[in-house]
């Protein structure tokens, strides 16, 4: 009998029995952790957000005490349609741009924050495109001329270390400091990532080994800031075009 109830454990039908019962238990520790940490996930990436809009307007901070700089200084979060137009019933904070750019432009929203500091208004504009081997994404904001950038914010899933990964280097975002993203015609220009020197106050420099992260960057802040010249044609007197 005891030799039989050796070979009974050394079966493989034990061994499979055992690796299934294994792999449920490892599932469901894994599962309750990921739910338990769920919110606290979701905490950090708000307190983050907070963090990248403050810190556009020259407000730096730490996770814990975002929410109540971010409280004081931003006054307003509007939701826009592509024709300007304030979509009341959508919380701007909450809009993934993730999903919104995968859509056409008119079933878009964009979100817009307003601050008040220093007894100045800035307007602060969230940014997503691609770059080399994933997307890149920031904030950006515009003095009350809508026209001057105040400070900027860059980060991405995968741009190369030492190159592309540059974008989110203080000496990068601090050169988007006083640009201009329209002439003197009101034509939108964006600022143009480019090699050889900025000569212009529509240009930074390139960052080098890093052409195309540097495209994704000009061509991110363009396609997101065109979306906003109806809201701000008709919020303003300036007369805008793309």
């Amino acid at each position: 009998m005891e030799e039989k109830s050796v070979n009974k454990t050394n079966s493989n039908g034990y061994t499979f029995m055992f690796a299934i019962i294994m792999v449920l238990v490892v599932a469901s520790v894994l599962a309750f952790t990921a739910t338990s940490l769920q919110p606290t996930q979701y905490e950090n990436v708000r307190q983050e957000k907070m963090q990248s809009i403050l810190n556009t307007i020259g407000i730096e901070t730490d996770r814990p005490g975002a929410q109540a700089l971010y409280d004081q200084y931003i006054t307003e979060e509007i939701a826009l349609r592509e024709d300007g137009s304030v979509a009341e019933d959508v919380d701007a904070f909450a809009v993934d741009l993730a999903k919104e750019i995968k859509m056409e432009d008119n079933e878009q929203i964009y979100p817009l924050y307003v601050a008040d500091y220093e007894g100045k208004t800035y307007y602060i504009i969230p940014l997503r495109g691609n770059g080399l081997w994933n997307a890149i994404f920031g904030y950006i904001s515009l003095e009350d001329d809508i026209n001057t950038i105040k400070g900027a914010t860059f980060d991405h899933l995968g741009e190369t270390p030492g190159l592309g990964a540059q974008i989110t280097k203080a000496w990068f975002r601090e050169s988007f400091v006083g640009k201009k993203i329209f002439d003197k015609t009101g034509k939108l220009e964006g600022v143009s990532v480019v090699k050889g020197g900025a000569s212009t106050e529509h240009e930074v420099d390139a960052i080098s080994g890093a052409t195309i992260t540097g495209n994704g960057v000009s061509n991110m802040i363009s396609e997101r800031l065109r979306h906003y010249i109806p809201y701000f044609q008709e919020h303003t007197d300036m007369k805008l075009t793309e």
